[in-house]
């Protein structure tokens, strides 16, 4: 850690003595006001955000670089009313929009990229909707909405949209050229080239990424490597515009999950030989899994290999003035993915090296345990067993959005008709391992020497695995949308504005998945050590093998969403809105299994349906901005489907209520020297009609803070040299309903200065400089929790620190 300090500070003074070389060139710090900002997303029209009657926060390309995220989610959460877990590493966080809980994921927002979904639906199994985006410098800006009219334009949102919006040429050629270095051996290289290829009609943007590093939690490998290219056409002719695009997204990226921690009330701190800032248990030692399958063959896996999703999007963009106020908007989009996923998943927490044999079957001292490496003997204090965890996943989506727009005297009607079409066919092949409860674990086998080595259940492990092949799933899922959608703004006057929305969603879901049954190899003429058979060991004894018999299953869908609001504009700077919405969440891809596995007509499936009411005041200048929004929400038929470390699912159902507040604000003070951005969230999310009884009734939905914001004051010390600080603080949570486990607060600081010679900036950006312990969630695969003493959780990364050079011409 004080090597890391001593970086963060070296670098940072080593721009603060360039300041005798600043030039008088306009400072990266002026933020766009948003008086004059226009929004798209969430309303029928571009429209002034002063005039929107939403919830929404907005980012352009000059304010996402001053952020510099370290992935999409540390980008959200600067935006009030989502909390959002980045612990996960780059990618597979978590965000909970205005108290909504969930099992993780995106699941009451949808991520869009251009106004279309990255996916159909942003929470499918192993598939959080930021495993197939990155923010890189082809990004203009991102437009943020929560609740609000979410349900109207798009499908599975009532928690809000989140919309990344790409750059497109102009007749201006430019671009954006940017490197990248950091504590963690992070290289990154940015491009970015917009212009015209015909003046006035023809116009390109082509930019991407490549990046490579070890990860701030040390892995012994490559946690992240790869990157994207992404890439649009545009014409531009008398009525309108033709536009085409591709992506293409080639990455892996480590996922983290919990590790081994000792809590006393409100203290956190690491467990005996695990650092909780950068260890982790996915190491290298631990990386590949070689076993035979009853079914025949044998099945490899390489945890270097991580969260791999190769993406390919084709998209076009059509819009055309048809006169007499009619135009129309056609956007549609096909993706495909196939991506390989690969985990590392505690099945509990570290136990002592005789509690674990005893649990295994072995009494008294007779336990053995040794180095699967180089089969050396060792007496570990405590042994964790882990889930390895593979996915692979391919999934399609064909999604097309056909709009009418017809502008009058005092507003617009807009009437459209939203199909998609999806498809997600899933292998799942989990094992259980056993390691030292270190952060660089090593693999160990465990047998009991009061038998012989040719007896039956003499070892518990083979080469380190205790369960092989414990779960197997081959499940196919499809969804046709078919959804019709109309929105009325009217201006009652010049200050007064009405707004109303309507959508019926008539969606289609079918699906399968093969039953199974167990088996073990002590038959196949297979050995452990090339003498024994597999009758020596008990870890094939309860195999899964996925048999011809295929469950069949389809589910449909009727709704309809609608939402009401009026804003008024007090002056060209104050104005206030009220808003009301109702609209619904499918079930998601493991409810499905789960209620087709063993259906129970006292559990219906159903969808989640909400209501949500917000007023608002907002205040733009162009010095000082301020949003004041309450909200009240409510959800039926919420269900919790984490998935355990045994394989079974959760398969909880409860409705929840949350009154709260949420502000975001920007100052600009002094004459510019100094600038402040601000956003915060107060609520009181709580539980209604939880089905496991009264006693939980009224308790906090969990992994829900009460109250977090982030603010970032930052110093314009000339016009080409500004620095900045950061403070994040997430209130305390509770991981479980009966509110057990309490998840301490924490607070984050980050810092860093920027300085502008001429078209070239540079930049040192620090995160978690002081090192903080913070938890964002324990462990949800693990079951009831205990409280205090050793706790599996999962922290936030250790400090580091990132510099970068960036040329824009």
């Amino acid at each position: 850690m004080k090597k890391r300090s001593i970086f963060l500070i070296a670098a940072t003074a080593t721009l603060y003595f360039n300041n005798a070389y600043a030039q008088e060139t306009p400072q990266d710090s002026v933020k766009v006001s948003s008086i004059d900002q226009i929004v798209i997303t969430g309303n029928s029209n571009p429209k002034k955000k002063i005039e929107s009657s939403t919830a929404i926060s907005t980012f352009n390309a000059k304010e996402i670089q001053k952020q510099n995220p370290i992935s999409a989610a540390a980008l959200l959460q600067r935006v009030p009313g989502f909390a959002v877990e980045t612990s996960g590493g780059e990618v597979g966080n978590n965000l909970f929009a205005r108290g909504i809980p969930s099992a993780g994921a995106y699941e009451f927002v949808q991520v869009q990229e251009d106004g279309l979904p990255v996916f159909e639906d942003g929470a499918l199994q192993f598939a959080n909707a930021d495993n197939f985006f990155r923010v890189d410098n082809s990004v203009s800006r991102l437009e943020a909405l929560r609740g609000g009219s979410g349900s109207i334009y798009a499908n599975n949102s009532p928690g809000g949209l989140i919309n990344f919006i790409t750059k497109e040429g102009t007749n201006d050629f430019k671009g954006t050229a940017k490197i990248e270095t950091g504590t963690y051996g992070l290289m990154r290289a940015d491009l970015n080239l917009g212009g015209a290829l015909v003046k006035d009609q023809l116009f390109f943007n082509v930019g991407g990424f490549y990046r490579t590093d070890d990860g701030i939690r040390k892995t012994g490998f490559k946690a992240n490597n790869g990157g994207q290219i992404r890439m649009n056409l545009k014409y531009v002719f008398d009525k309108g515009y033709a536009k085409v695009y591709y992506k293409k997204l080639d990455d892996r990226n480590t996922f983290f999950l919990p590790i081994p921690l000792v809590q006393n009330g409100d203290d956190l701190k690491g467990f005996p030989n695990f650092d909780p800032n950068y260890g982790t248990y996915s190491y290298r030692a631990i990386s590949q899994l070689n076993i035979p399958q009853a079914g025949g063959g044998f099945f490899s896996r390489n945890l270097e290999d991580g969260i791999h999703p190769k993406v390919d999007v084709l998209g076009a963009e059509f819009k055309y003035d048809l006169g007499s106020n009619f135009s129309v908007l056609n956007k549609t989009r096909y993706t495909n993915i196939n991506m390989n996923y690969t985990g590392i998943f505690p099945a509990g927490g570290p136990q002592t090296s005789g509690d674990f044999a005893k649990v295994n079957g072995i009494s008294g001292n007779t336990y053995q345990y040794s180095l699967v490496s180089n089969g050396a003997v060792i007496n570990p204090d405590h042994v964790q067993e882990l889930g390895f965890w593979a996915i692979d996943k391919q999934m399609n989506n064909f999604v097309n959005d056909l709009q009418f727009n017809y502008k009058f005297d005092n507003g617009n009607v807009t009437a459209g008709f939203y199909k998609s079409t999806w498809k997600s066919h899933q292998y799942w092949n989990w094992s259980n391992i056993l390691t030292t409860a270190t952060d660089r674990p090593q693999l160990l086998n465990l047998v009991d020497t009061a038998l012989n080595p040719s007896d039956v259940g003499y070892s518990k492990t083979y080469n380190g695995v205790t369960d092989m092949t414990f779960l197997q799933r081959d499940t196919q899922t499809q969804g046709s949308l078919n959804n019709v959608y109309v929105n009325l703004d009217y201006n009652i006057t010049d200050a007064w504005s009405v707004n109303g929305g309507l959508r019926y969603s008539r969606d289609y879901y079918k699906g399968n998945f093969a039953n199974t049954t167990t088996a073990n190899l002590n038959n196949s003429g297979l050995t452990t050590d090339g003498t024994h058979g597999f009758e020596t060991t008990t870890a094939d004894d309860n195999m899964s093998v996925l048999g011809n018999k295929f469950t069949y299953w389809n589910y449909n869908i009727d709704k309809v969403s609608f939402t009401l609001a009026t804003n008024y504009k007090i002056n060209r700077e104050n104005a206030v809105y009220a808003r009301f919405s109702n609209g619904f969440r499918s079930p998601n891809e493991e409810a499905y299994y789960n209620y087709f596995s063993n259906p129970n007509p006292d559990k219906p499936l159903k969808s989640v349906s909400t209501n949500q009411l917000e007023v608002g005041y907002k205040y733009y200048s162009r010095t000082f901005d301020v949003a004041v929004i309450p909200f009240y929400s409510s959800l039926k038929n919420l269900s919790f489907t984490d998935i355990f470390s045994s394989g079974k699912s959760e398969n909880t159902f409860a409705n929840t209520e949350n009154y709260g507040v949420e502000l975001e604000g920007y100052a600009r003070l002094f004459n510019n020297l100094l600038e402040v951005t601000f956003n915060g969230t107060v609520q009181n999310p709580k539980y209604k009609d939880l089905e496991e009884g009264s006693l939980l009734e009224g308790n906090t939905v969990r992994r829900m803070p009460k109250f977090y914001f982030n603010i970032a004051p930052a110093v314009n010390i000339t016009k080409s040299w500004r620095a900045y600080v950061s403070m994040n603080y997430y209130g305390k949570r509770f991981q479980d309903e009966l509110n057990v486990q309490t998840l301490p607060s924490f607070t984050e600081f980050g810092a860093g200065m920027s300085y502008q010679l001429g078209k070239i900036r540079f930049a040192v950006d620090g995160t978690n400089i002081f090192n903080t312990i913070g938890i964002t969630e324990g462990d949800p695969r693990a079951g009831s929790p205990t409280g205090d003493g050793t706790i599996m959780a999962r922290p936030i990364m250790g400090a580091a620190a990132r510099a970068s050079i960036t040329l824009d011409f």
